[in-house]
């Protein structure tokens, strides 16, 4: 427990019952004394949000083990890859979860209330960079998730950042509304909060209208922020703009406790930013990756210009390469699994952008994803599917364009019910703020929301764009070869 933190003040949270950080400890302490008696080494979690999850968190930092969060919603093929490359000898997951592995050995594990079952399973050592702390897959785009490792002292380093950074704000109640397994959430979500002594509203995420990776209830989700009056949460983009759309349809604000909503994950849109500001949404846009232990830039009050993602952080240091490339510092991971390349000091992120004169980082796409047109025009998809999802009737969209004479769209409505009109009418006003080589002139409806269970998304909403054109190549008059752009990582 950090110093200065009241050990009898509530740390966590989950709707029916409260830990202080007394409990918390000796909670950790309890499971970190098991984990060791086991003879465990590299621990994975796959359960749902709950206290039990991050003691099970802390009990592997204090222990010195290798944490590996798993979400619930990888599919079996994903999560048989990462337990089998991560060396992974020990799952903590709920009964129910657990029955997918019938012949292994089990034992039941009681954390913080809940009945666990720890399996064990026949790993053998896997080569990891020094200091390992913590295994996060990212979503990936195959069915082989990519294991980036990252050191306790990482993960510390943005967690103090984000503390000082957010300090004058005074964040008190912190709720939990991404999926732990989610590094953005793991870190800024419990690590900042509870190394300030903040409370973790730590609700089921069906409790918060979350199911899977992709279905989202606004009207659920509004509800559980009503109730629990946080000062702050983090969402995606497209969490943020369904639940803007509920309130502006049933004329609600969002709660007046409200002091800071993160947004990250995939590019926010000014107009977004705006429009959820008027429903008392206080939207703030950020930047990270996994590579940096997450978060880099975020912009904050009295620190803010939309259409940013904000400025570094303390810990962050960004620069911009000769062709555009955003490069980092400063809370480096050690290495992917399985690979020995070095790390550089300054890590190139894949993402194209520019720093203006006041330190505030515009972000213009993926660099592996620029589209050259058939009039050798070059387009960044994602400055167009930003433009399209600002307008009110879409939700999603992915771009396509590479060798083509014009641009083409697959789009998701925000309300299933909205009409081909309405779309349409959404991408002429979106069409109306874009260069005409950078209009869509053609487009789809998808033919279902984007998902990580259809293999159409990554867990944090962007699109799996070879999967989204070959289930629309058809619609769109193309084939699936005719775009080059590789999918989101």
């Amino acid at each position: 427990m950090s110093a200065g933190i009241d050990a009898s003040a509530v740390a966590l949270d989950d709707g029916r019952r409260c830990f202080t950080f007394s409990e918390l400890n000796d909670e950790a302490g309890l499971l970190a004394q098991r984990l060791r008696s086991e003879g465990c080494r590299v621990v994975a979690t796959l359960m749902d949000n709950s206290p039990a999850w991050v003691i099970a968190d802390r009990a592997a930092l204090q222990t010195g083990l290798v944490h590996v969060p798993l979400p619930v919603f990888f599919t079996p093929e994903q999560i048989g890859h990462a337990l089998s490359v991560a060396g992974v000898d020990a799952v903590l997951a709920p009964p129910a979860i657990a029955a997918r592995w019938p012949q292994m050995p089990v034992a039941e594990c009681m954390v913080a209330g809940q009945s666990l079952v720890m399996l064990h399973l026949p790993a053998r050592p896997v080569a990891m960079p020094a200091g390992t702390a913590k295994i996060t897959f990212t979503s990936g785009t195959t069915g082989s998730p990519k294991g980036v490792c990252l050191s306790g002292a990482a993960m510390q380093q943005v967690a103090h950042s984000l503390v000082q950074a957010m300090a004058p704000l005074d964040i008190r109640r912190h709720l939990c509304a991404l999926p732990f397994a989610v590094l953005l959430e793991n870190i800024a979500g419990v690590m900042a909060p509870l190394l300030k002594g903040a409370t973790c509203i730590t609700l089921p995420l069906q409790d918060l209208g979350l199911n899977g990776s992709s279905s989202f209830d606004a009207a659920r989700f509004h509800e559980a922020v009503v109730a629990q009056q946080p000062h702050s949460l983090i969402v995606l983009p497209q969490m943020l703009r369904a639940w803007a759309g509920y309130l502006a349809q049933s004329g609600q604000r969002a709660p007046a406790s409200l002091r800071l909503v993160a947004v990250g994950g995939a590019a926010v849109g000014v107009k977004l930013i705006h429009g959820a500001r008027a429903l008392g949404i206080p939207a703030y846009e950020g930047y990270g990756l996994s590579e940096g232990a997450s978060v880099q830039t975020l912009n904050l009050p009295g620190s803010d210009r939309p259409g940013t993602a904000g400025r570094a952080l303390p810990h962050a240091q960004l620069r911009i390469a000769s062709d555009g490339e955003i490069e980092v510092t400063g809370s480096l991971f050690g290495g992917y699994l399985g690979s020995d390349a070095t790390v550089p000091a300054w890590w190139p992120t894949g993402d194209l952008g520019r720093i203006d004169q006041d330190g505030f980082l515009h972000i213009n796409g993926r660099k592996k994803h620029l589209l050259i047109t058939a009039f050798g025009r070059n387009v960044s998809p994602e400055w167009v599917e930003t433009a399209l999802r600002s307008e009110n009737a879409i939700a999603q969209a992915v771009v396509f364009g590479d060798a083509q004479p014009a641009l083409s769209a697959v789009l998701w409505p925000l309300r299933p019910e909205a009409s081909d009109a309405a779309l349409q009418a959404s991408v002429d006003a979106a069409n109306a703020a874009l260069p005409d080589y950078a209009r869509v002139q053609r487009w789809a409806r998808a033919r279902a929301a984007f998902s990580v269970e259809a293999g159409t998304a990554t867990a944090n909403g962007r699109p799996q764009r070879a999967a989204v054109l070959q289930l629309h190549a058809d619609a769109l008059g193309m084939t699936a070869s005719s775009s080059t752009d590789p999918e989101f990582s």
